[in-house]
């Protein structure tokens, strides 16, 4: 292993951190830097590259059970949140199954179809570019008055359809957080809320799919490349942790519009100048 590939795992789990919880998408992040500047596929194997992608999210997934580690507790029946009595509503475990459930068996049906045929750059732009129009939607046919103001107020049914809008994120591009929230701020709930319950049901699924690939990829992966993996890990959680409160507090100010118009641009960009 010698030090560009290691700066390449270093800068690919930077893009990952960064981005993994903006309503970007960071696998479309990462395939389109990957792409342009270091094409890891032919530095290990497209089987390596593909799963590296997936499997840094683990990084990310660390830095929310880090940073959100009270409310995880709290799931758990551990601890009460700051405000919240023992009559009052709570976020339980079975409202995040729920949502679980739709993008879990589609990802566990289609996981290999989706390597195979979603991770390019021709496709990251369309889901950059549907996803926008979601997030547009979003803001702009909500609800004036969200009625669910915090993640405790989440009924099952919000729960379930936010569920399937995360059946979306399947498509590189289109993000987990932004099909997600989107989903939740057009079901009735504010952004800060929709986007609290996208962080938590982000940690069962992203390690579930990291799972998967890693263990269908298993054979390719050498002990030449487990320090590629290392970095990208480190990398991913140092920025996650640096990009989750920032995102958290600006997403309630400034909604959903300001992401969507970036997308655009980043898909024209990458249209006009490299396709």
């Amino acid at each position: 292993m010698n030090l560009w590939e290691l700066f390449v795992g270093f800068i690919l789990g930077l893009v990952e951190g960064l981005t993994e919880f903006a309503p970007v998408s960071s696998t479309g992040h990462m395939i389109i830097v990957d792409d342009f500047l270091f094409q890891s596929k032919n530095i290990f194997s497209p089987s390596v590259a593909n799963t590296f992608k997936v499997v840094i999210q683990l990084g990310s997934i660390l830095a929310v059970v880090v940073l959100m580690w009270d409310r995880f507790m709290n799931l758990l029946g551990l601890k009460k949140m700051p405000g919240q009595t023992p009559s009052g509503p709570r976020l339980n475990l079975l409202q995040v199954f729920v949502g679980l459930v739709p993008a879990g068996i589609l990802g566990v049906l289609f996981n290999k179809k989706i390597d195979e045929y979603l991770f390019s750059t021709e496709t990251v732009i369309v889901g950059l570019v549907l996803g926008a129009v979601l997030m547009l939607a979003a803001d702009w046919f909500r609800p004036r008055r969200p009625k669910t103001e915090t993640a405790d107020q989440i009924t099952y049914k919000q729960a379930f359809f936010m569920g399937l809008f995360q059946c979306l994120a399947l498509w590189p591009g289109f993000s987990r957080s932004g099909s997600t929230i989107s989903g939740g701020v057009l079901l009735g709930m504010s952004h800060r809320a929709a986007a609290d319950f996208t962080f938590i049901m982000a940690v069962p699924i992203m390690a579930g799919a990291s799972f998967l690939s890693l263990l269908k990829s298993w054979d390719s992966i050498t002990a030449g490349t487990i320090p590629f993996f290392v970095v990208g890990f480190i990398s991913a959680f140092i920025f996650a942790l640096l990009s989750i409160r920032f995102f958290l507090k600006l997403i309630n100010r400034i909604k959903l519009v300001p992401f969507a118009i970036y997308r655009l641009v980043l898909a024209a960009v990458i249209y006009f100048v490299f396709l």
